[in-house]
């Protein structure tokens, strides 16, 4: 089977046409031209442009796209390429699971801790003095009095 470049270029020729003539038709570069030509595709920017300059290609030489992508993806024996299932995150290890359980353990020990302080507190030693027990028993006996 003949090579896709040199497919277009017997088409191209035998429309009497110039590579300069399919480049200013298609807006393709001159150099993409013939470097399509010579089936040196991988010097050309990337598999989309390829496809679209092979579209443009066979609009200027008047032949059916299809069969101009058909041959160029033979040619090339582009297979299908699947993607690869995502990797799931690391699992953490018993021993550092393990470490975050006795951190969190740890904080709420002083946190609890810290609460019980608070609420169990004695009252009597933090009145001021107007409010404590000698005081109202002075106060009292001075208005019976």
């Amino acid at each position: 089977m003949e090579s896709i470049g040199r497919y277009l270029r017997r088409t191209r020729e035998a429309r009497a046409m110039s590579v300069e003539e399919v480049a200013r038709a298609t807006r393709i570069p001159v150099i993409s031209i013939e470097r399509i030509e010579a089936d040196h595709f991988d010097d050309l920017p990337g598999e989309v442009f390829v496809r679209g300059f092979l579209k443009a290609y066979a609009r200027a030489v008047s032949l059916p796209m299809e069969e101009v992508l058909a041959r160029y993806t033979a040619s090339r024996r582009i297979a299908l390429v699947t993607p690869l299932p995502i990797a799931a995150p690391a699992r953490r290890t018993q021993q550092s699971r393990r470490f975050g359980v006795a951190i969190a353990f740890v904080l709420l020990l002083i946190l609890f801790t810290l609460a019980l302080s608070i609420v169990l507190r004695p009252r009597g030693h933090d009145m001021p003095p107007e409010l404590s027990e000698g005081t109202l028993a002075k106060a009292r006996t001075s208005l019976s009095t």
